[in-house]
Order: structure tokens, then sequence, then C-alpha cells
């Protein structure tokens, strides 16, 4: 399935196209990604978060 709706992240609004018509910055998908219970990475990511954030788990 194919969403078609996107989101400009400069100016927040929802069109079709791929160039917002309102401030011309590139839009991107307005839905989040699938959920799976086997999400092959995200071991990965939050990783990742827990890198750059500074937030997790403590080491003791």
């Amino acid at each position: 399935m194919r969403f078609k709706i996107k989101k400009c992240p400069r100016c927040g609004r929802y069109t079709l196209k791929e160039i917002c018509p309102i401030c011309g910055e590139k839009t991107k998908v307005a839905h989040p990604p699938r959920f799976s219970p086997e999400d092959p990475y995200g071991e990965y990511r939050r990783r990742w978060k827990r890198e750059i954030l500074g937030i997790g788990r403590k080491e003791k």
C-alpha cells in the first residue's frame, strides 16, 4: 500500500505533492512506520538514541 498524503516539515501543512506549494520544502510521508513485534532494526535504533541523547540504561 502506498501512502499519498505528505507533510511539510517546515510549515506543517499537508499536501499530495512532493514539494510544499507554500514554502517550497521537500515533503515527507505523514504516516508512521508500520509496527512489527519482530523489528529487525529496533535494537540499533534504541542504541543510537541512548548514545546520541544520553538516555536509557545506567551502567552499574
